[in-house]
């Protein structure tokens, strides 16, 4: 069950995922406090659909609200940099969308700010904790899987498939000069990176831009929405970001890797996957069935463990909270982080996975600029560590 939370928390943005953050918060037993939008008519009708006491008028409105501990930033990607600042300069503690910034000197910089004030801050790589990933990290830190070999997969998706589809996303300059990578691509690789306990150290990508021009609809489009938005007047738009991107990995010790992303691929509606090769034993897993890991061995018959409590390993069965059968998927994740998130921050970081740190959001835009500089000059180009 579910505990109580004190802290209480405030969300920035009424899109596509801020509603999911409301959600999962209230699932976790948090108290959202406040939510803004992009309006005030927004702002209020998300308090009003949610039940919630108050819609801010300003982002300043909501840092001046002292019962608000965390600060959930679910805005596009070009305000997260400035918004984090300003939520840790004044004492909130952070839990922010991807990507933490456009650029590794301002997730740097928001890294050493973190450090410094002592706050919680992570980012919301929701994907590592569905409780199979979980119980897959579980099992490789026993030395079951032996030494990794290598690790494949891919995240695949079609909404972005037509010359209309359009979202800010699309465009350099309010998402990030990666796209399919940044957007997609980097949940698989802090999945990846987390589950096996290995970090990237070099890269080489290659990638593709299916449509140059797209037609932007009057009004904007929001994510995921489909056809229902689509607007009579069109304009061109010349587009700069890739639609999908294949990456070659070398893994700390050794391993290798392989990493497809697209948001252009026919019939696949959001779909991750991977593929671990250890010595022993390989895991694999794929979202579009989250409470199934395949299980491969050599000498004896292969495995699928379903997800079950009883069957599962500690911080796995921490984060699976319905009986085996009674499946877990997409909304859960969020809820599961938002439990080790708020868990951390009460003192009982010891009872659940753990979150991703700003540390790790910025590893992750560091990652991002070696995979731009290795597709611009088509050559291996090793990752960054640290925080200058």
């Amino acid at each position: 069950m579910n505990r109580k939370y004190e802290s209480q928390a405030a969300v920035v943005g009424t899109g596509f995922i801020g509603p999911v953050h409301i959600e999962g918060l209230q699932r976790a037993g948090v108290t959202v406090r406040g939510v803004l939008g992009s309006s005030v008519s927004k702002s209020e009708e998300a308090a009003k659909c949610f039940g919630i006491e108050r819609a801010y008028v300003s982002f300043e409105e909501l840092l001046r609200d002292e019962s608000v501990r965390v600060v959930h930033l679910t805005s596009p990607n070009r305000y997260h940099f400035q918004q984090a600042l300003a939520c840790l300069r004044s004492g909130k503690n952070v839990l922010c969308e991807k990507p933490l910034a456009m650029n590794s000197l301002e997730s740097g910089e928001l890294v050493k700010l973190a450090r410094d004030s002592g706050l919680q801050a992570g980012v919301n790589y929701n994907v590592r904790f569905y409780p199979i990933c979980v119980e897959a990290r579980e099992i490789i830190e026993s030395g079951e899987l032996g030494e990794i070999f290598h690790i494949t997969g891919e995240y695949v998706q079609d909404w972005l498939l037509f010359p209309t589809d359009f979202n800010w996303r699309v465009l350099s300059s309010d998402g990030g000069p990666l796209r399919a990578v940044a957007d997609i691509g980097t949940h698989w690789l802090d999945l990846v990176q987390s589950v096996s306990g290995l970090s990237v150290e070099a890269v080489m990508a290659d990638l593709q831009l299916v449509h140059p021009v797209r037609q932007r609809p009057v009004g904007g489009v929001e994510t995921f929405s489909g056809m229902k938005q689509a607007a009579a007047q069109l304009h061109d738009v010349s587009i700069d970001t890739e639609d999908s991107g294949n990456m070659l990995l070398r893994f700390q010790g050794g391993a290798r890797g392989v990493l497809h992303v697209s948001q252009v691929t026919a019939g696949q509606k959001n779909a991750i996957r991977f593929q671990i090769a250890g010595s022993k034993k390989s895991l694999l897993w794929s979202s579009v069935h989250p409470d199934e890991l395949w299980i491969g061995k050599r000498g004896e018959a292969n495995q699928i463990l379903l997800r079950d409590p009883s069957l599962l390993r500690t911080k796995a069965a921490m984060h699976s909270q319905y009986p085996g059968g009674h499946n877990e998927g997409f909304p859960d994740t969020f809820k599961q982080l938002f439990r080790s998130f708020y868990s951390s921050l009460e003192g009982h970081a010891d009872l659940f996975a753990p979150y991703p740190t700003f540390e790790e959001g910025h590893r992750e835009i560091v990652l991002c600029e070696a995979i731009l500089d290795s597709a611009k000059h088509e050559r291996w180009v090793k990752v960054k560590n640290g925080v200058a």
